[in-house]
């Protein structure tokens, strides 16, 4: 293969394990699959190595770095899906606006949005694939070096909790100069929630024809809002955004599995679990059988493991494990933590986790 077939989007390798793929769909599966949000991630010293002194959003913008990074953890756990190495604020950016990584301080906006006239310094068009292309390169380079072994997924934030970024400047504890938007400024808040929408969809769209075979959708402030908030600002973009992907990926004939993972929003599980997903990513705060129960079937469940869980020692890990199976049920189940990896933890947990799925889900449908 020559240097630039490699970065076509076409003649990807047949996949060798559609395990995670079939758990989405809800269809039966020999073992219950596994990954882990953050799993390419600095608890990996192979990752620490191959970033030192180098700028996050310069690694994120090449091709071959994400390629890397998203590969690392592969070669050590036989996980069954692979996230693309990227940032969900790599939107805000393509909007016009500047975003730093502060080292110990995490994403920095310099000048964030103040009042509803700084919306006019965003860019009212954007040109995705210009602006965003390197992502799209980075999946499909990776769809190729992963040859076959599991399927990638690719992703992008939600709406709302890139707004919230966006107005707070980085991460917050409160949100309150985001949630003041919500109540003071109502419709500049909706006019920002729909041009983030618009370009969420044209990324998630230039992701699959780049070779994404899943999508996860992140909300991860979703938790700071309440029912009636969420039910305004949150819940009507998340199944926009879903809705316009599933309509122009049918013109094509392309069945893509869709995440929805809405932190803390479990007072919002039954509406999640009727807005186009396949899948609905649950946090450690959630019962998995009463999950079960809300959700009716409707659709596939994914997490819900407490990160912290992982600082146990590995035959406690592995109970935790045979819990939460024996929980959620073998079909329609990606295990998952409800949280990314942190990154102190210890690589040998992550793999005694792994491993404790793979060993526990293959022994309850032995006796089913």
């Amino acid at each position: 293969m020559s240097k630039d077939d490699v970065i076509l989007p076409k003649d990807f390798p047949q996949l060798k394990n559609d395990t995670f793929l079939r758990a989405a769909r809800g269809e039966e599966t020999e073992h219950v699959p596994v990954w882990c949000m953050r799993q390419a991630g600095r608890y990996l010293p192979e990752f620490r190595e191959f970033r030192a002194g180098k700028d996050f959003f310069d690694t994120c913008r090449s091709p071959e770095a994400c390629c890397e990074l998203t590969l690392q953890p592969l070669r050590r756990f036989p996980f069954d899906a692979a996230i693309i190495f990227s940032d969900i604020l790599v939107i805000p950016q393509a909007l016009g606006m500047d975003v730093q990584m502060v080292p110990g301080k995490g994403p920095t906006f310099p000048d964030p949005l103040k009042e509803p006239e700084d919306l006019q310094r965003l860019q009212p068009k954007v040109d995705v694939e210009k602006e965003l292309g390197y992502v799209f390169k980075a999946i499909t380079l990776t769809r190729h070096k992963i040859d076959g072994k599991v399927p990638l997924i690719g992703f992008t934030g939600a709406p709302w909790t890139l707004m919230s970024y966006m107005i707070e400047g980085g991460g917050s504890n409160t949100h309150s100069k985001a949630k003041r938007w919500l109540y003071r400024h109502p419709q500049a808040s909706h006019m920002l929630l729909k041009m983030l929408t618009d370009v969420i969809v044209e990324y998630l769209l230039g992701q699959v024809a780049a070779g994404a075979q899943a999508l996860q959708v992140f909300e991860s402030h979703a938790g700071i809002l309440g029912p009636v908030e969420f039910n305004e600002f949150s819940l009507p973009y998340l199944r926009d955004i879903a809705r316009r992907v599933k309509e122009k990926l049918k013109e094509t004939a392309k069945d893509i599995p869709m995440i929805v993972f809405a932190k803390d929003a479990h007072y919002g599980l039954e509406d999640l679990s009727q807005s186009h997903y396949e899948v609905v990513g649950l946090d450690w705060t959630v019962d998995p059988r009463a999950a079960r129960e809300r959700t009716g079937g409707k659709v596939s469940l994914q997490g819900n493991m407490d990160p912290c869980a992982l600082y146990a020692p590995k035959e406690h890990i592995s109970k935790i494990v045979k819990k939460m199976l024996e929980g959620f049920g073998t079909r329609g189940y990606i295990a998952n933590l409800g949280h990314g990896l942190y990154p102190d933890m210890d690589p040998e947990n992550v793999g005694a986790f792994v491993e404790a799925v793979h060993t526990h889900s293959k022994q309850i449908n032995k006796r089913m």
